[in-house]
């Protein structure tokens, strides 16, 4: 198992999930090495509302699964797209993913803050479709508004963790969406083959 450490020796982390698959091997990691996530949903970028519910389950199942607390940031889809207006062509990995990152992370930040959590960091660094710099960036962001917190930079596709993902996905049968969650990335996956390439 994958040795870590988070930022200032903290055993109470603030984890951002967006989903079961991505989720699940970074929690039993952090248990392994003594850390106790609390499991923050916050993803209004997700599209359509049956999409985040289904997503939404699964992660409960898992995280009540390891007797863990899960907090549900409300779904506001309206907020989420006002704050990509003018970045709906953009590609993945553009500026919209960025936006998309740093007001769920900044969610997460001001949640932590609230409630006593020094030490915060998301699953979103588990994906191999995503920026970690931007991922980054959008922690850096979001803790240097809420001061007293920490954006914990891990990257969780490291240590063996992929496999360990794998392996969970198969053992607990968790839906596997086909796409990031937001409605450009799906009419991305809906588009005919050839025209994915550009």
């Amino acid at each position: 198992m994958l040795k870590i450490q988070a930022p200032n020796g903290e055993n109470r982390v603030l984890l951002h999930s967006c989903c079961a698959p991505c989720s699940s091997a970074i929690i039993e990691c952090m248990l392994a090495n003594g850390i106790r996530p609390t499991v923050f949903y916050c993803n209004p970028n997700i599209y359509p509302q049956e999409e985040y519910e289904i997503r939404k389950q699964e992660a409960i199942r898992f995280v009540t699964s390891q007797n863990l607390d899960f907090i549900d940031a409300d779904y506001d889809y309206t907020r989420w797209r006002n704050a990509v207006q003018g970045l709906e062509n953009e590609p993945e990995r553009g500026s919209r993913c960025l936006q998309c990152f740093t007001l769920r992370l900044t969610e997460t930040a001001r949640y932590a803050a609230g409630h006593g959590f020094s030490v915060f960091t998301t699953t979103l660094a588990s994906s191999r479709w995503k920026s970690l710099d931007q991922i980054n960036e959008a922690g850096r962001r979001a803790a240097a508004l809420y001061p007293g917190t920490v954006f914990w930079e891990q990257n969780w596709r490291k240590g063996g963790l992929q496999d360990r993902r794998n392996q969970l996905l198969k053992e607990y049968g968790f839906y596997n969406q086909l796409y990031c969650g937001c409605e450009f990335s799906r009419k991305r996956l809906e588009r005919p083959e050839e025209d994915k390439r550009t």
